[in-house]
C-alpha cells in the first residue's frame, strides 16, 4: 500500500470563523482580484514578507490581548498543563482500541505529556510504547487533539480529548481499524489552517524547522512588512477617512474576497492545488481558485450532514446568502473577539438588519408561544448545533441558514453520491475536477467509481494538456486503479530527471517495482527522493529496491539515513537488522528487530524477520512465538504457515 493511501487527512478542531463585526459590512470596499493592479501592496509584492504577531502588537495591544483568547489565537501551542483542557484522573484517561486490541493512556510527568500505549494478556502487559507529546492543537472548545515531534517530523498522536463529551477517544479518523499509531503525518496543508504559517522543509511532506504557536494577525491581513516599514518611517494614514493599502483589511474586501479569506480554512474539503502553487501562495485580497479549487461532495439526503469545518460550504447553500450576494462571516462574526465572549445581540442584530422590516418589527412567523420557548432567538431555530460527520462527540453551530420543520422530516439516509461540487469556483476545469476525484477517493472513499469519474474529466483534456502536465494524472488515476501496465505506458513517455513531481516519480517506480522490472524502477525511486529528500516513505521503498536488487551497501546507506531523520521508523529498522542478518552480524540484527518490535508488535515482515533470526540462533521456542502472533493477527499469511510446519508445528 502507498504512503499516500495511508497517510489520511489529519481533522483538527477547536477554530471559530475568520470574522469581523456585523458593521463592517457596511465600510467602503475594493475588488482587488486581478494580479496586477490590486490597491493592497501586500497581496501580490514579492518583498513582502511575514513580521509575526509579536511585531503586531506593539500597536495593536488590545486587539492582541482579545484574539489571543479566541479559538484561532488558541490554535496550536505547546503541550503544557495550561493548554491542556483534558481530564487525566483515571476515570477518563483511558481509550481502548478493541480493533487493534491496543490501550492509550495520557498523563503528565512532571510538566511533559506522555501517552503510553500498552496491549496485555491476562494480566500481563504484552507490549507497552511511551511516546512524548509535544504540542497541542485545538483551542479546547471543541477538542485537544496531540502531536509528535521527532526531530522535525511532525505525527499525529492516536488520542483526542473532547471536550464537549469531557472525554478522551481515539482521535478523527483513527477509528474502526483505521489506526495509524504513531505514524500518520502531519503535512503542510493541516498544519497551514490550524496554525501560524511554520517553517517547512520543502522537500519533505512532514519535517518542519519551526513552527508557531496559534494562528496570527497575517493569516487574514497578509504579510506586514510592508505596514511596518511605512509606519516606522512616519507614514501614517488616517484610516477613518481612507484605506492604508500597506496591509489588507478584510472589512474593505468585496464580499466575495472576504469569504475567500475565510474559506482558505472553513472551507474543509477536497483542496487541489493549482500547478506551480503551494499552501502558502494564497494571501488575503486574492481569489482563493487562483491558488486552490476546494470540492466537497454531494449526497442525497445529506441535507442535514455536516463535517466539522465546512462553515462556508454551509452558508452558500442558505437562501440568505444566495439571495443577498453581500452576506459574508464578517455579517455576524468578528475573528477578534472570542465567541465565548462575543453577545448574543451581535448574532440576532446580523439577521434583523435584513429580516427586521421596514418598521423594525420581526418578521418571523412561527407561533409566538414556539418563539416564546426559544427566547425569539434566530439562531435557535435556524442555526441549531448538529453533529458533525468527521468528527465524533462534537456538535456545532450550522451555517445553513433556513426554516426548520417542526416534524423531524430532514433527517433522512444518505442515499447517492451526486458527484462533488466545488464551492469556490463555478467554473473549475476538467482537470482540477478529475485531481479532485482521485483525491477524493485517496483520502476519504476508495471507490471505484471516483475513479472512473475522473478518467471522463481527463478525457475532456487536449492531448497537448496531457504533455504539459507530465502524464501525472493518467500515472495517478491507473496508478490508484493498480493498473500498472498503463502507468508504465505513460511512464515510459517521460526521463525521470524531467520529472518534477515526487508523486508522479514514486508512482512510477512503484508500477515498474510491482512488474517486477526493478532497475526501471530504481530509477524512478531515485528521482522521487532526489526530489523530496526528506519523504522517508519514499526513501524506504527506494532502499528496499536497491536490496532486491542486491545493492546491501547502498540498501544500508538509505536505511541509516532513515534512522538518522528518525529513529522510530519501523520498516527501516526491520529492513537493517535484515541487512546485518545477511552480514551475519547477529547481535546488530537483532538488536533492530527487536527497537522495530517495540515499536510495532504487529509488524508483518519483522516477525517473520524474528522467526528467522531465532531459528538461526537454534531457539524454535522463540521462532514459534512470533509466528504463533504473526498468525493470529493474520492468519493468511502463507510465509508463516510455511515456516511453521518447516518447525514441525501441525496447524
Amino acid at each position: 500500500m502507498s504512503p499516500r493511501l495511508l497517510r489520511g487527512i489529519l481533522l483538527f478542531t477547536g477554530l471559530v470563523a475568520f470574522t469581523l463585526p456585523a458593521f463592517f459590512c457596511n465600510s467602503p470596499k475594493q475588488d482587488s482580484t486581478a494580479v496586477e493592479g490590486s490597491p493592497w501592496k501586500n497581496v501580490y509584492d514579492t518583498n513582502a514578507h511575514y513580521v509575526g504577531m509579536e511585531k503586531c502588537r506593539m500597536c495593536h495591544e488590545s486587539v492582541y490581548q482579545t484574539f489571543i483568547q479566541t479559538g484561532m489565537g488558541q490554535s496550536f501551542d505547546h503541550a503544557t498543563h495550561k493548554k491542556s483542557a483534558a481530564d487525566f484522573s483515571p476515570a477518563h484517561a483511558i481509550v481502548y482500541d478493541k480493533d487493534l486490541d491496543y490501550y492509550y493512556k495520557p498523563y503528565w510527568e512532571d510538566d511533559t505529556l506522555y501517552v503510553m500505549e500498552f496491549r496485555t494478556e491476562g494480566k500481563d502487559t504484552v507490549h507497552k510504547r511511551i511516546q512524548r507529546v509535544d504540542y497541542i492543537v485545538g483551542s479546547g472548545q471543541h477538542t485537544n487533539s496531540n502531536i509528535q515531534n521527532t526531530n522535525g517530523y511532525f505525527y499525529q498522536v492516536p488520542i483526542t480529548f473532547y471536550t464537549q463529551k469531557h472525554q478522551w477517544d481515539l482521535a478523527p479518523g483513527f477509528e474502526k481499524g483505521a489506526n495509524t499509531r504513531f505514524s500518520r503525518m502531519i503535512e503542510i496543508e493541516c498544519m497551514s489552517c490550524h496554525n501560524g504559517y511554520p517553517e517547512f522543509v520543502n522537500n519533505s511532506e512532514n519535517k518542519y524547522i519551526s513552527v508557531k504557536t496559534g494562528i496570527d494577525c497575517e493569516r487574514c491581513h497578509g504579510p506586514g512588512s510592508l505596514h511596518v516599514q511605512a509606519k516606522t518611517s512616519g507614514d501614517i494614514v488616517d484610516t477613518s477617512k481612507g484605506p492604508d493599502y500597506t496591509i489588507v483589511n478584510p472589512r474593505r474586501l468585496s464580499t466575495e474576497l472576504q469569504n475567500n479569506v475565510c474559506q482558505r480554512c472553513h472551507l474543509q474539503g477536497i483542496a487541489v492545488l493549482n500547478d506551480d502553487k503551494t499552501f502558502f501562495d494564497f494571501h488575503p485580497g486574492m481569489k482563493l481558485s487562483g491558488v486552490m479549487n476546494v470540492f466537497m461532495p454531494e449526497y442525497e439526503g445529506a441535507q442535514d450532514k455536516m463535517i466539522m469545518a465546512s462553515h462556508v460550504e454551509r452558508m452558500k447553500k442558505s437562501r440568505c446568502y444566495v439571495e443577498s450576494q453581500k452576506m459574508s462571516c464578517i455579517t455576524c462574526h468578528n475573528p477578534h473577539i472570542s465567541v465565548k465572549f462575543t453577545p448574543r445581540t451581535q448574532y440576532l442584530n446580523a439577521c434583523q438588519s435584513c429580516h427586521g422590516g421596514a418598521t423594525g418589527q420581526r418578521q418571523c412567523t412561527e407561533k409566538p408561544e414556539v418563539r416564546a420557548l426559544k427566547n425569539n432567538d434566530c439562531v435557535t431555530c435556524h442555526m441549531p448545533h448538529n453533529g458533525s460527520i468527521d468528527i465524533p462527540h462534537v456538535a456545532v453551530t450550522d451555517h445553513y441558514i433556513r426554516k426548520r420543520p417542526l416534524a423531524d422530516t430532514e433527517q433522512k439516509k444518505i442515499s447517492a453520491f451526486l458527484g462533488l461540487k466545488c464551492f469556490n469556483n463555478d467554473h473549475v476545469d476538467a482537470i482540477t475536477t478529475a485531481r479532485g476525484y482521485m483525491e477524493f477517493y485517496e483520502r476519504y472513499a476508495p471507490s471505484a467509481p471516483l475513479l472512473d469519474s475522473a478518467l471522463v474529466y481527463l478525457g475532456k483534456q487536449s492531448q497537448d494538456e496531457v504533455q504539459q502536465k507530465q502524464n501525472r494524472d493518467y500515472i495517478r488515476v491507473y496508478y490508484l486503479l493498480k493498473d500498472y501496465p498503463h502507468v508504465i505506458q505513460y511512464a515510459s513517455q517521460l526521463k525521470p530527471a524531467d520529472v518534477n513531481d515526487a508523486w508522479t516519480a514514486y508512482r512510477s517506480g512503484e508500477a515498474y517495482f510491482e512488474t517486477q522490472q526493478l532497475d526501471k524502477a530504481l530509477r524512478w525511486y531515485k528521482r522521487s527522493v532526489e526530489i523530496w529528500k526528506y519523504s522517508l516513505d519514499f526513501e524506504n521503498k527506494y532502499g528496499t529496491c536497491l536490496l532486491a536488487l542486491g545493492n546491501a551497501p547502498e540498501a544500508q546507506k538509505v536505511f541509516t539515513f532513515i534512522l538518522e531523520q528518525n529513529p522510530d521508523y519501523v520498516s527501516a529498522n526491520t529492513n537493517l537488522g535484515f541487512l546485518f542478518m545477511q552480514q551475519a552480524n547477529q547481535t546488530m540484527a537483532i538488536h533492530y528487530f527487536l527497537h522495530a518490535n517495540d515499536l510495532d508488535p504487529d509488524h508483518q515482515q519483522n516477525l517473520i524477520n524474528l522467526a528467522v533470526w531465532y531459528h538461526n540462533e537454534h531457539q524454535p521456542g522463540m521462532a514459534k512465538k512470533y509466528l504463533a502472533h504473526l498468525l493470529k493477527k493474520y492468519p493468511g499469511d502463507q510465509r508463516a504457515k510455511a515456516m511453521m510446519a518447516d518447525l514441525g508445528t501441525s496447524l
